[in-house]
């Protein structure tokens, strides 16, 4: 899927932000040998305020201060029918009553399904929590129009845009949906896929990447 022509040239990087060390493991052990320019995997710690401290002050100058970001990383699932493994890209994050529009969504979610093939992909608004959902409060969530909910992507996209205008993305593994509950985050492991398909799905950000009109160093 052809994006907007970007000129020859240095490229700005690519920061993917993620919160856990089970998550940073598997997106630096990916493929990036298709990145557009370089590539920093930066685990930010769990929670919204760790989260933005985290990305702005990665943003803030040096190589990574024009970067575009992605946050990735596990995923709660809110719609029914929706299954370990999935994939959840968003249109929009929100925290708080704030909204931050994703750049270039329907290229993105185009890039995923090539990369995986036969992967269940979901795209809509993902919304920012400071706890883990559970019970009754999916509903509500899922209530206002979101399909999934994780702590740290919209606190991440609202971090990233205000070090500075860039492209900015979300792209979430669901490991925890209304049929399948986790009991706590411990329980995620590598049997069911989600660190796997975390590393499969690296080739659609850089596809993404290199796609998308990046300010030059």
């Amino acid at each position: 899927m052809a994006g907007t022509p970007v000129p020859d040239g240095p490229a700005a990087p690519l920061l993917i932000a993620c919160a856990l060390g089970i998550e940073r493991l598997a997106l630096r052990g990916g493929d990036h040998s298709g990145a557009r320019g370089p590539v920093k995997v930066l685990r930010t710690r769990m929670g919204p305020v760790n989260a933005e401290r985290a990305v702005r002050a990665a943003l803030a100058g040096g190589p990574l201060r024009d970067a575009a970001v992605v946050a990735s990383g596990f995923c709660a699932g809110l719609a029914p029918g929706m299954h370990p493994g999935d994939l959840v890209i968003a249109d929009e994050t929100r925290i708080g009553g704030a909204v931050t529009p994703c750049t270039d969504t329907a290229l993105l979610a185009a890039a995923v399904s090539r990369a995986l093939p036969g992967r269940r992909v979901h795209t809509g608004p993902l919304t920012g929590s400071d706890h883990v959902v559970r019970g009754p409060e999916r509903a509500e969530l899922r209530a206002t129009g979101a399909i999934a909910v994780d702590m740290e992507s919209a606190a991440t996209l609202r971090g990233a845009l205000a070090a500075g205008p860039r492209p900015v993305a979300a792209v979430r593994v669901v490991v925890d949906a209304p049929e399948h509950e986790l009991v706590r985050i411990g329980t995620v492991r590598g049997g069911i896929s989600a660190i796997r398909v975390l590393r499969a799905v690296l080739p659609a950000f850089h596809e993404w990447h290199r796609s998308s009109p990046l300010p030059r160093r």
